[in-house]
């Protein structure tokens, strides 16, 4: 694979960042996709998490997983492009908002009915990623942030969005990510569990219980 030149047309970026053998170690090196700029990055962000179900299926679940740990956990800062103030708000609302079809489109279908915070599952690629989303996310939220008010608001609401999608893998990632927030929302978290487990008359009881503990901030 050649590496990204300036200027890299949304389709040339995805196969830049996902048309790679399964296993190919490229994704501890800094990105070197030319000049993408923050707004442009941020377009090709949530086209790329809304077109998830389609756009991917021709991938296999390893490059998938591994393309999506160089863009989130790689060093590449692909993901802080959501946070930059410099690319208006509602171009990142809309690149946010679309990681709800990553999720519905992509890890529902993909994912194995396995919980990754007990260990299971752990030749499912997409599983592992699914769980470690929110920890790859660039931000655990910051209410002192006035600035980053809307950027919480919205990922609150995604959060609670995820754990109604009709998947245990997706559901524990929601949980997951909560459960990291819950230090700066401990209400709003609360809130929002609280709200989910009353709708779950039948729920796993592992998943349950790690429910319980996102509450209280007491995930991994």
């Amino acid at each position: 694979m050649e590496q990204g030149g300036a200027d890299l047309t949304f389709e040339e970026w995805v196969r830049y960042v996902f048309d790679n053998p399964p296993g190919y170690a490229w994704f501890d090196q800094l990105a070197d996709w030319g000049t993408i700029a923050p707004a442009t990055m941020v377009a090709y962000l949530g086209r790329l998490c809304a077109e998830a179900g389609t756009r991917l299926a021709p991938y296999a679940d390893a490059q998938v997983a591994q393309s999506f740990w160089f863009l989130a956990g790689g060093g590449t800062g692909a993901l802080d492009a959501l946070l930059d103030e410099g690319v208006p708000w509602p171009a990142r609302q809309v690149a946010l908002r679309a990681i709800g079809a990553l999720f519905t489109d992509c890890f529902a279908p993909r994912c194995g009915p396995f919980l990754s915070h007990l260990d299971e599952g752990s030749d499912q690629p997409l599983n592992g990623l699914c769980y470690m989303w929110w920890d790859l996310f660039p931000t655990w939220g910051h209410p002192a942030l006035l600035s980053q008010a809307r950027v919480d608001a919205e990922v609150l609401a995604l959060l609670a969005q995820i754990l109604t999608v009709p998947s245990d893998a997706c559901r524990e990632s929601a949980l997951h990510g909560l459960g990291h927030w819950a230090a700066a929302y401990p209400g709003s978290v609360d809130a929002i569990i609280g709200a989910w487990l009353r709708t779950q008359p039948v729920l796993r009881p592992e998943l349950h219980r790690y429910a319980e503990c996102a509450r209280r901030g007491c995930v991994l």
